[in-house]
């Protein structure tokens, strides 16, 4: 098993309902630390740089409108096989087809608000991280 990191999000819908207690309770009690946690409201720029992997999308426009729309909430997840637990504790993207009992399932609205963002990849999680926090911000 590998000693990993990932990168979370608890996207406006989540943050608007106020679920970032509960998000981080189930977070926790699938056995993630976590290390890292700001709140903070991207502006366009923000949201284009970290989604710029879809930029030739059709959603791109309408996922960076969401991502700014209110607070989110970003974090630094880390545990033993972080990336994939935390893949798991999410859920499938589209609320009506993750497990029962994932995030998704339990507090996602549509496919397109559904409460979460998880790393896909090791080099995504670095990436990602690196995007959002300094390394100084990550003290768990």
């Amino acid at each position: 098993m590998a000693f990993e990191r990932t990168l979370s999000i608890i996207k406006p819908d989540a943050t608007a309902r106020d679920q970032t207690g509960a998000i981080n309770a189930v977070i926790e009690a699938a056995g993630l630390r976590i290390i890292a946690q700001k709140r903070v409201r991207w502006r366009a720029r923000e949201a284009e740089a970290f989604y710029a992997v879809h930029k030739q999308r059709p959603f791109y426009q309408d996922l960076v409108k969401f991502m700014t729309s209110g607070p989110i909430v970003l974090q630094v997840l880390e545990g033993e096989n972080a990336i994939q637990r935390y893949r798991d504790v999410m859920g499938a993207t589209d609320p009506g087809k993750a497990a029962e009992g994932s995030i998704r399932q339990r507090f996602g609205e549509t496919i397109e608000r559904n409460s979460v963002h998880g790393s896909d990849s090791a080099a995504n999680a670095t990436a990602e991280i690196a995007l959002v926090f300094r390394p100084e911000e990550i003290v768990g």
